[in-house]
């Protein structure tokens, strides 16, 4: 019987969030080539060049310790609450005198909600906007 032990590592590895992030930053040191970082991780360096680019635009992002289970359930995310001159921000579509929640989204856009929306669906509505799934 001949058995053939392979020494290079697998092809299909998962890698954690927060080894991503760590390779990416660890690719971005002025001076350092993203092949070298490439080869000291067994990976080819299209794979880093992905990963540097989805962290750019905000979707390679660590994720909350404890994710939801449901979508009926929240995470926290932080919140600035920026006054527009005096007055709260109205629409006339929205209803007479309806106040609207702004959330600016990591990839950039602006998502314009009723204040009556149920926290839930705002979550999900913003996730699938951002090109996340829950």
């Amino acid at each position: 019987m001949t058995v053939t032990v392979l020494s290079s590592p697998e092809r299909r590895r998962r890698w954690t969030t927060a080894e991503k992030l760590r390779i990416v930053e660890e690719s971005l040191v002025p001076g350092v080539m993203v092949s070298e970082v490439a080869r000291r991780h067994d990976m080819h360096p299209h794979q880093l060049h992905r990963w540097r680019q989805l962290a750019r635009h905000g979707l390679l992002a660590p994720a909350p310790d404890a994710s939801p289970t449901s979508a009926s359930e929240c995470c926290f995310v932080p919140v600035a609450v920026v006054p527009d001159g005096k007055r709260a921000a109205k629409r006339e579509d929205a209803g007479e005198g309806a106040l609207l929640i702004e959330l600016v989204l990591r990839n950039g856009r602006v998502l314009r909600l009723p204040q009556s929306v149920p926290a839930a669906r705002a979550a999900a509505l913003a996730d699938a906007l951002e090109g996340l799934a829950r």
